[in-house]
């Protein structure tokens, strides 16, 4: 088949059966449009580029669901400005976590001395090593995981009630191990929230 003179009801139809010579005229075509398009909004090479690839990754697996008078040109246009919405989203996100980790590092490190924040974090490290396994697990669940305290009592098939104890009683603990800078030496040891990153 001629790609080169394929109408979009055809374009259209060969994708959706899974025709990887449309798909590869899809992007050929497309690409270079798109490209500009996203660099418009971003204003960076690299991110524009890794956002194109994720609207063509998705036309590929949103394939079936395509309609046949669909403009395919409107369509990937529309998904290239939603990337780019969800590119934004995630950046900014990420940059609060970077500053928020900044500023927790230095209210952690006393007069740059690595070796002191070396052994606090061991002993912060330790200290959660030695919690009770119920209070260990939901509280790893809840810091490492990222999980709300609903999602703990619905993995762990406990009350909510008990999960707010067992993180209770594991912040006390830990917090006569390193006193009121606990809260700092967590975000260094677990520094990535997937709610926010995934929000």
């Amino acid at each position: 088949m001629d790609y080169s003179q394929m109408d979009n009801v055809v374009l259209i139809g060969q994708l959706q059966q899974g025709s990887e010579a449309a798909y590869a005229h899809l992007v050929r075509e497309y690409h270079h449009a798109l490209f500009s398009y996203a660099v418009s909004l971003c204003g960076d090479g690299p991110s524009a580029q890794d956002i194109v690839q994720n609207v063509f990754f998705k036309t590929w697996e949103k394939r079936k669901k395509l309609k046949p008078h669909l403009s395919i040109k409107s369509f990937l246009l529309k998904l290239t400005y939603n990337e780019f919405i969800n590119f934004y989203h995630r950046s900014k996100a990420t940059s609060k976590l970077e500053m928020a980790y900044r500023d927790a590092l230095e209210q952690v490190v006393e007069d740059s001395d690595s070796e002191l924040l070396r052994k606090k974090m061991a002993i912060v490290t330790e200290a959660i090593a030695q919690l009770p396994p119920k209070c260990r697990e939901t509280f790893l669940l809840s810091k490492k995981e990222g999980l709300t305290n609903l999602e703990i009592a619905e993995y762990l098939n406990i009350s909510l009630r008990t999960v707010e104890w067992h993180l209770a009683k594991a912040y006390d603990k830990l917090r006569k191990e390193v006193g009121d800078k606990l809260r700092s030496f967590l975000f260094l040891l677990f520094p990535i929230e997937k709610k926010i990153l995934e929000g």
